[in-house]
């Protein structure tokens, strides 16, 4: 029962931000890219709902419009690691302590020896700033998370009889990995996937707040907050909003992932009946 508080509120944070993602792409209250000077620093109120920042510009279809640029990169950049990721990692458990398992766990090591924002900016320094170049710098960071996770999880399972069974019926182990291993570390990679959503979202706003990320017109939360600086003290709200933004997906993501863990073990099942 103690999963399902984080698992209701998470979700219900996690939906309404990608609800208003989602509607982004048919609707906003106003043109995002339209600049309109004259209404410019304008209160919540009216037809802007949370009022105008410095250009005039709504600032609810700015952060829905920046909701959906954060989720796209960040959702793009876990299936990088995801679809490259977790099969190195079972292909390292598979030969374990052989010169593959080495050669993943070395590289690991070098991409881990580095901050994860450093290594994207770098990254995106190198290639230029662009959502598409922000996308491919937090995947690559993202491989080693979900290689070494499968890993540690799948090397767990081959000491166990089922697996053994099938290895003495002559499975291969590419087939055993696939149709044994994975499905049994499903729930693990789900709970992984959605931390590092969460932590995509925090590196595209690190990466847009430096100039790195999507570029203008297209709205970011990040670039939200760097535009903001100027302001801070004349309109606290045109940093309070995105950084709240921020927050709340990123704590809606963080519950969801721990609601998830809770509900998806089945240890923790057992010991709550």
């Amino acid at each position: 029962m103690s999963a399902r508080p984080n698992l209701i509120a998470g979700g219900v944070i996690s939906g309404a931000v990608l609800t208003l993602a989602a509607l982004s792409l048919v609707w906003v209250p106003h043109d995002v890219t339209a600049l309109n000077i004259a209404e410019r620093l304008r209160p919540p109120g009216g037809p802007y709902l949370l009022g105008t920042d410095q250009l005039g510009r709504d600032m609810l279809a700015m952060l829905m419009v920046g909701a959906r640029s954060s989720i796209a990169v960040a959702l793009v950049a876990v299936g990088i690691g995801m679809g490259a990721g977790v099969p190195l990692g079972l292909m390292a458990a598979a030969g374990r302590g052989g010169w593959l398992d080495e050669i993943v766990m070395r590289l690991n090591d070098l991409i881990f020896a580095f901050p994860a924002l450093v290594i994207a900016i770098l990254i995106t320094a190198i290639l230029g700033p662009s959502a598409l170049n922000a996308i491919l710098a937090i995947g690559i960071f993202n491989i080693p998370v979900f290689a070494r996770v499968t890993r540690g999880a799948a090397l767990s399972l081959w000491t166990l009889d089922y697996v053994r069974a099938a290895e003495l019926a002559g499975k291969g182990r590419a087939r055993i990995s696939a149709e044994h291993i994975l499905p049994n570390i499903a729930n693990l990679l789900i709970v992984q996937a959605t931390i590092q959503f969460s932590l995509g979202i925090l590196a595209e706003a690190g990466l847009s707040y430096v100039g790195l990320g999507a570029q203008p017109p297209t709205p970011s939360w990040g670039r939200m907050l760097a535009e903001a600086q100027t302001m801070i003290y004349t309109a606290p709200r045109l940093a309070v909003l995105p950084g709240l933004a921020i927050v709340l997906t990123v704590l809606g993501l963080n519950l969801l992932g721990d609601g998830l863990r809770d509900a998806l073990d089945p240890r923790l099942r057992r010991a709550a009946r």
